[in-house]
């Protein structure tokens, strides 16, 4: 008899940079978690080039390669969590590299904390070329902690993002249930050049819909690989009108109606933009163009739904 699958780690990934994959593949691979308690899933999805010939698996007894080619990080993760056998899941992104007691620690965390139904912990980047000149676009991408926080309550502080965060199979198939029907939960997280995001958030929350908690732990440590083109301008400017837009998605699936400025408030927000540096003025003005694309496009659905 096989030993029973602990973990089922999924990575996601559309057209990954080769280099970086190696990386995620070789850290999985140096896990102090024995292979026989956990199974790993490449899902490629819709890349251009076939992943299985060129990242072999040999070195994994319970390691496969799964084509998804409906387009976005949704459809990905729904095939993830379909093909799965483990009794968590542990979604890595396809520029994570996991410290090497990573697994365990998730294994840890699912025994010892039996009433969290999603949970991360920390998030060092790594520059490519180097760090930027700006403190805040490092503090941006740098997810750290003092201690371990967790909440029962819809608290963002005890969200886990996407990268490294791990699921309760019950909480995972309660959220593959509604996201399959539901257009508004496809619509969150990345899809061909969009920047949508917030699926993550969508996970936790289903969690304390199922009376679950969530967490983020100190001894979960990963390095997030940034891309140059991650740090430009113009990225983070795009980057913030998916926020925008997917915040309003994610409070609309929880009944809460998105609140939109006055006239007034409106005139005011402008001329206060006036004075705002460059980049941050391009930043809030795009946060607000997503939002008003959300809001668009749902009362889009209502008015389609009331006819």
């Amino acid at each position: 008899m096989q030993t029973p699958i602990q973990i089922s780690v999924i990575i996601c990934t559309h057209n990954p940079r080769p280099d970086y994959l190696r990386r995620v593949l070789e850290a999985l691979k140096a896990q102090t978690l024995p292979k026989e308690q956990w199974e790993l899933l490449v899902i490629d999805n819709a890349s251009k080039e076939p992943l299985a010939p060129a990242f072999d698996l040999p070195w994994h007894p319970r390691a496969r390669h799964i084509r998804e080619n409906e387009l976005g990080l949704t459809p990905a993760r729904l095939r993830g969590i379909l093909e799965s056998e483990g009794e968590c899941l542990l979604f890595v992104d396809d520029d994570n590299v996991i410290f090497p007691d990573y697994l365990a620690e998730c294994s840890r965390i699912a025994k010892g904390w039996p009433l969290l139904g999603v949970w991360g912990g920390q998030q060092f980047p790594e520059f490519e070329g180097g760090e930027p000149e700006e403190a805040w676009k490092r503090e941006f991408w740098t997810s750290t902690l003092k201690r371990d926080v967790w909440s029962n309550n819809y608290d963002n502080n005890t969200v886990a993002i996407g990268a490294g965060l791990c699921i309760r199979r019950q909480v995972a198939r309660k959220y593959a249930e509604l996201a399959r029907g539901d257009p508004l939960r496809l619509a969150l997280d990345r899809k061909a050049s969009t920047l949508n995001s917030c699926g993550d958030f969508d996970m936790a929350f289903v969690s304390c819909d199922l009376g679950f908690g969530t967490g983020r732990f100190v001894s979960l440590k990963l390095n997030h690989l940034m891309p140059m083109h991650r740090v430009s301008d113009d990225y983070l400017v795009r980057l913030n009108e998916g926020f925008g837009y997917s915040q309003v998605i994610l409070a609309a699936l929880r009944g809460i109606a998105p609140c939109q400025p006055c006239r007034v408030d409106r005139i005011v927000n402008f001329y206060k933009r006036l004075r705002l540096p460059s980049l941050r003025r391009r930043m809030e003005i795009a946060f607000e163009t997503g939002r008003a694309r959300a809001i668009a496009e749902l009362n889009r659905r209502s008015q389609q739904a009331s006819k």
